[in-house]
């Protein structure tokens, strides 16, 4: 590394810009052909001290008409441009939304290289719609892996791996060597003929926020990448270690935490904006949770690699047991809440984080069933965010950061509360909406995040394929079923919004972008994987048996 910063050689940074020389798009071809070599040759993953996903807990589930039992392989799903369907009954819709997909595919050097946020050319701003976010293109990339188009997801895998290590500079403070970035543009020069990449770690977002969770989801499609090729040659190359390796050490640093959990600002994630989810947020510690075991089984056995694993297997142990014991709520642990004592000390504390009985919001005693539970939005010293998130809990039980009983609460809560949960459109990012003057201090008066609106409550039919994947493993496709009938009564009628906003997700959004890339893939990803289920083994993870919780089954895990 030079002393003027963490680039890597071949890679120059003016500004905002990463430009990338022809030496670098010779080495990715390297890597690319030498995948291509072993695709055929291996098909095998090591999990490591994690077994392949288990789909004993599926067969023989009620699935919908026309979805047959998994199968130990793949079905290779098909695109509507080769004519040949499965034994599936295709909706129209799944056609249209293929082609959408397709037409957002970002090319650099002749290469796909990710897809478009939006395409809505009716929109007065394009603003940063026109990028490729590394969070947006998950479910676009799980689309193009279960149809068996594999090239676009290996050259976004590497080429972001590129941009990580160029040097990353905010009103010129240094981010960390590891960080991801939120998103990047194809700059095209038809004077000079020349394709530039530019990056934003951060410095161009709202709020000046760099992404926590880019290098999470970078590290679980990779692993998504590996699982469905079966082809483990790319994650073994240096240049991918190291990059897992690089993530790793930006979010196994020793500090003055006492929690295991990882801090995080507001805007680092998917809730955008002042949503008021600086501490601990479930997100992120969920997807912090599924990188780690992701990472887990990736890494190299060499003298690196191991040093790594021992320190990710520690910290799993210490959060899996934080998260099951301090971030649970269910009925019972709601009354345990409402009677606690308040300012215990020592080890003989039960109220650990001095949570104040009177801080419990009202809607939460009518809202919370007998029987189910999920994993609260935050918890931190005095302070319990109560509110329901989506992506948090439906990561929870992909990566079985959630134990068996836990993920079947959940399954339980969101029937049990399917007018406020999922409505008339799944799914809501998080409920309850917040207004009047706790809406003016948490949001700092935003316009945007109005209640029932964008992240403040509005429903977002990309976390459907969560949903659904959710369900598929709990086996409760029977719900998945149901929340994808919604979705095809309106959501191609409605131009493929972004989101939707109202009580039940009645009303497009009054800001929502119409052909957004991530609301068309995550219906593709949810249809693909009723139809063939063993697609689920790219996106989770069975239950390690080495994590159980010594702990004592609430009322709701046992009516």
């Amino acid at each position: 590394m030079s002393a003027e910063g963490t680039r890597e050689p071949g890679l120059r940074s003016v500004g905002s810009y990463c430009s990338i020389t022809d030496e670098d798009d010779l080495n990715l071809l390297r890597h690319l052909d030498k995948a291509k070599l072993k695709i055929e040759r291996k098909r095998s993953f090591d999990e490591r001290s994690m077994s392949d996903m288990s789909i004993s807990n599926i067969r023989g589930t009620d699935y919908p008409d026309g979805v047959h039992s998994p199968g130990p392989h793949r079905s290779g799903f098909n695109t509507p441009n080769s004519g040949i369907w499965h034994h599936f009954d295709t909706h129209p819709m799944v056609a249209d939304a293929w082609d959408a997909l397709r037409k957002s595919t970002v090319y650099f050097r002749g290469q796909p290289l990710g897809t478009l946020a939006a395409i809505d050319h009716a929109a007065e701003e394009v603003l940063n719609y026109d990028q490729v976010f590394v969070r947006d293109f998950v479910p676009s990339a799980l689309s193009f892996l279960m149809n068996g188009e594999h090239d676009i997801v290996r050259n976004f895998l590497l080429k972001t791996l590129l941009l990580q290590g160029w040097e990353k500079k905010i009103d010129r403070f240094k981010l960390g060597e590891g960080a991801m970035p939120a998103s990047f543009k194809v700059l095209h020069d038809p004077v000079r003929k020349t394709e530039t990449l530019i990056a934003d770690f951060g410095e161009s977002a709202i709020g000046r926020v760099a992404p926590v969770d880019s290098g999470f989801w970078w590290i679980i499609l990779l692993r998504a990448y590996t699982k469905a090729t079966g082809d483990s040659s790319l994650a073994e190359t240096s240049e991918c270690q190291k990059g897992i390796r690089l993530i790793l050490s930006l979010c196994l640093s020793e500090g003055f935490d006492t929690f295991p959990t990882l801090l995080c600002a507001d805007g680092c994630s998917m809730i955008d904006r002042r949503m008021g989810v600086y501490g601990y947020p479930i997100e992120i510690q969920a997807l912090f949770f599924m990188a780690l075991r992701s990472a887990l089984a990736l890494l190299k056995g060499d003298a690196e690699g191991k040093e790594f694993m021992e320190r990710i297997v520690k910290r799993l142990h210490a959060l899996s047991f934080h998260m099951r014991s301090y971030f649970w709520l269910d009925f019972q642990q709601l009354n345990d809440i409402y009677r606690y004592k308040t300012e215990e000390y020592s080890h003989t504390a039960v109220n650990k984080f001095n949570v104040i009985p009177d801080s419990i919001p009202d809607w939460i005693f009518d809202f919370m069933p007998k029987k189910g539970g999920y994993f609260v939005g935050n918890v931190s010293p005095a302070r319990m965010d109560f509110r329901w998130f989506a992506l948090g809990n439906c990561v929870a039980i992909l990566s079985s950061l959630a134990t068996p009983e836990q993920a079947t609460a959940v399954m339980d809560l969101i029937e049990a509360r399917w007018e406020e949960l999922v409505g008339e459109m799944p799914l809501k990012i998080c409920y309850p909406a917040i207004e009047g003057h706790e809406w003016r201090i948490v949001t700092g008066c935003d316009p945007k995040n109005t209640r029932w609106s964008y992240h403040n409550g509005g429903s977002w039919p990309v976390l459907l394929w969560l949903l659904t994947a959710a369900c598929i493993k709990t086996g409760r496709p029977q719900i998945a079923r149901r929340a994808i009938e919604l979705t095809e009564s309106r959501l191609q009628r409605d131009g493929w919004p972004e989101y939707y906003d109202g009580k039940l997700g009645r009303f497009v959004g009054k800001q929502a972008r119409k052909l957004q890339t991530w609301s068309i893939a995550g219906y593709l990803v949810a249809k693909m994987l009723l139809e063939d289920p063993s697609h689920l083994g790219m996106i989770s993870l069975e239950e390690d048996k080495d994590m159980k919780p010594t702990m004592k089954r609430s009322s709701s895990w046992t009516c």
